[in-house]
């Protein structure tokens, strides 16, 4: 009675032990005046698959017999065959018959079954001590071996069983999964074809072989092995995966996602393929379902360390930045040791303003992987935030020398600094990669740094080129721009903060004049604007903080509940100083310069009757095409399309106006971006005096101040003071239709 397995291929099918039920009772098996007759007849029941009979006469036996070893060895196989538990029979039969190597066989193969290993194979061995040469016993030590990590010390007992039988198919087979574990790719292929040759109508052998074929790169052949396995076994879900992952390899995602979603339809539970399925939609713009799919296979195994990177990764994306963090923390946890975790967590601290942090992560990724591009890339952004553009640049050489296929490398060299007509390596590795089947992001990143490079070389049909085409891969996300909801918001915010609920409002506030907002439009001016005021010793720059939307979302939803939100003000101020001090320390001004606080002007005001707020405006055409030319993901929909950016800035000028009209005027400063470039020195002093700080000449030297910037304009505010910004849009006035609308639109200074 031996049991027959074939062990998880290393792409996921999971084959279970098969016991046999060839039963043959050994000589003096009948103890205790036991019937010869009626062993022979259980094992007939047991042979003729009758096991309900079978184990109900066992246990009458039993009960007269106990000590009978073969008794307990068919019930064994009886309770095995009908799926129940056999643990206590298998022990019992290892303990009357001690020197039976299929009862230790039995016993070790059921545990293994069970992934109990170390008992198993404990089991396993004693039966080698008694028959050293039995090839089924020397394969399931192996894999019981494998299984234990003991991968190298597995491939000798699964020689060993070849040597006595040259034409197992299971030990080619096993022998191959060893081999692939092993990183040895053509071994491993080499022992599915031998397996192959035994069993050419074996699905999951064909399988591994496609799985071995595609991790040599002979993508084409593990398409064909991999559709052979499905042809031969349908439900066969690893194939399905199998081959979504050779489709996805060689671009064709849409193609992989209906093989991963085959691979979940036979089984749902399937984690590599929720995982899998998670990782390419979003290549094809369907992000959000990806964050449920992730989600699911956390809940199915909770310990698997990549799903919680790549959930990280995708809330990262949504610049949901502290789940990310919690995500990466997570993985981190299980795996100390994951290069990608170290590096995911390094680029959500980044975006939490945590420097130091995040380039302890970086170094923690390079002490694992010291090649590992990730944590290069994400170094070289650190020193550019810092303002050190030449250490960042060689970063960035350093990974597309490593890998000339990372795309977001050729799009920091493109941001961090001007390109000139000597970048021509850097253009080739560019259209080399946009020539390739790129991930949606990837192409994204690649187009707007080639809008950048032309651009700067001053070649304004092939940069607007490139920026349309850009922005029309964006809108592939699907996140649309909804210019009833955002005229309903604007409706909602002007109801909700006039002047007189503003100052009802305040006397829940808080007095401290410490905060500094700086609003307005995106690519306004509000980051060189920080910069200036930043570089005042009573001032700390804090960056773009996220504080007021959240605040906001929670303001209205306390009004639609209980029809006033008003009583949530103190407790919001109190959260907001707390966070200033975690950043600042003592400074007296901290500025937060979030442009899209325009929003919560009324709020922020409510919370702190004493605040400041500077609202920056900047031609409003040049305006728009500057939004138009930045890599703004999903955060601003309205920015793909120039027609919603009219409309969007038309709605933010009517609430500018309302907060113009509502605020008292020592609460507002209007600071026009192109008269602070023409004269920097007299709007600087009119913003020091406006935050009730003195004249300080180092505000003037801005561009040398050392400090984090991690705007999309850290370059720009490193730069002295230049005009050449300013009408801007002359250079694309041939393809700005749609915002000629906006050149009419009144300035207020």
């Amino acid at each position: 009675m031996k049991p027959g397995r074939n062990d998880p291929c290393p792409c996921g099918s999971g084959r279970k032990f098969k016991h046999c039920c060839g039963l043959v009772a050994p000589a003096g098996a009948a103890p205790d005046a036991l019937d010869d007759a009626e062993i022979s007849a259980l094992v007939g029941l047991v042979n003729r698959n009758q096991l309900h009979d079978a184990e109900n006469r066992t246990w009458v036996l039993l009960n007269t017999h106990p000590n009978a070893g073969m008794l307990w060895k068919i019930l064994s196989v009886a309770l095995m065959r009908q799926g129940k538990d056999a643990l206590q029979a298998l022990r019992r039969t290892a303990e009357l018959m001690p020197q039976d190597a299929e009862a230790h066989g039995n016993l070790g193969a059921f545990l293994c079954d069970h992934q109990q290993w170390a008992q198993g194979l404990a089991s396993l061995r004693r039966a080698l001590e008694i028959q050293p040469h039995n090839e089924q016993l020397l394969i399931d030590a192996a894999n019981a071996t494998r299984a234990l990590g003991q991968v190298r010390e597995s491939v000798a007992l699964y020689e060993q069983a070849l040597q006595i039988n040259p034409r197992s198919a299971e030990a080619h087979n096993n022998l191959g999964n060893a081999f692939l574990q092993l990183g040895q790719c053509e071994e491993a292929a080499r022992c599915y074809r031998l397996a192959l040759e035994l069993r050419p109508d074996d699905a999951e052998i064909q399988c591994n072989l496609g799985n071995a074929q595609r991790q040599l790169g002979l993508l084409d052949e593990a398409i064909t092995s991999s559709s052979r396995a499905i042809a031969l076994d349908p439900t066969l879900s690893v194939a399905h995966n199998n081959l979504g992952l050779a489709l996805a390899a060689l671009g064709r995602r849409a193609e992989a996602v209906a093989s991963y979603r085959q691979a979940l339809r036979f089984n749902p539970g399937y984690v590599e393929a929720l995982n899998n399925l998670g990782h390419v939609l979003p290549e094809l713009g369907q992000r959000r379902e990806a964050v449920s799919l992730f989600a699911r296979a956390i809940e199915l195994d909770p310990k698997r360390a990549e799903t919680h990177v790549n959930l990280g990764n995708l809330l990262f994306e949504f610049r949901r930045v502290e789940d990310a963090a919690t995500s990466y923390r997570r993985a981190l946890e299980l795996e100390p040791r994951n290069v990608m975790a170290h590096a995911g967590l390094g680029a959500a601290l980044r975006m939490q303003g945590q420097a130091a942090q995040a380039e302890a992560s970086c170094r923690a990724a390079l002490a694992i992987d010291p090649n590992c591009v990730a944590a290069l890339s994400l170094l070289g952004e650190l020193r550019a935030d810092r303002g050190q553009f030449l250490e960042a640049t060689e970063l960035f050489q350093r990974v597309i020398a490593l890998d000339p296929g990372y795309p977001f490398a050729y799009y920091s060299v493109a941001t961090n600094r001007k390109m000139t007509s000597d970048d021509t390596a850097w253009l080739k590795g560019t259209e080399a990669l946009l020539a390739k089947s790129l991930p949606l992001r990837h192409e994204i990143s690649l187009r707007y740094a080639l809008g950048k490079y032309f651009d700067d070389l001053k070649q304004y049909d092939e940069a607007f080129s490139n920026y349309r085409q850009a922005n029309e891969l964006t809108k592939r996300y699907g996140t649309n721009y909804e210019r009833a909801a955002v005229t309903e918001r604007i409706e909602r915010v002007i109801s909700s903060f006039d002047a007189a609920s503003i100052r009802r409002y305040q006397s829940r506030g808080h007095g401290s004049e410490r905060p500094v907002f700086i609003v307005g439009m995106p690519r306004s001016g509000t980051s060189l604007t920080e910069q200036i005021l930043a570089s005042h010793p009573a001032v700390f720059g804090a960056g773009e903080l996220s504080f007021w939307q959240t605040a906001f979302s929670a303001y209205e939803a306390e009004g639609l509940k209980n029809h006033d939100g008003a009583h949530l003000i103190p407790a919001m101020a109190r959260d907001y100083l707390d966070r200033l001090s975690a950043l600042s320390g003592d400074a007296q001004r901290v500025v937060d310069k979030m442009p899209l606080n325009y929003m919560n002007v009324g709020l922020i005001c409510a919370a702190f009757p004493q605040a400041r707020i500077i609202h920056v405006q900047r031609d409003p055409i040049d305006t728009c095409l500057s939004i138009y030319f930045q890599y703004f993901s999903h955060l601003h929909p309205y920015a793909n399309d120039l027609d919603n950016l009219a409309h969007y800035y038309g709605e933010y000028v009517r609430l500018a106006d309302h907060w113009r009209a509502s605020l008292p005027a020592n609460r507002l400063l209007e600071v026009p971006y192109e008269a602070l470039i023409e004269d920097q020195e007299g709007w600087t002093r009119r913003m020091l005096e406006f935050i009730g700080l003195p004249w300080d000449p180092r505000c003037l030297e801005f561009h040398q101040t050392d400090r984090v910037v991690i705007t999309l304009s850290k370059w720009q505010v490193r730069q002295k003071i230049h005009t050449s910004s300013a009408g801007r849009w002359r250079n694309y006035e041939k393809f700005v239709g749609p915002l000629q609308r906006l050149m009419n639109l009144p300035t207020h200074h």
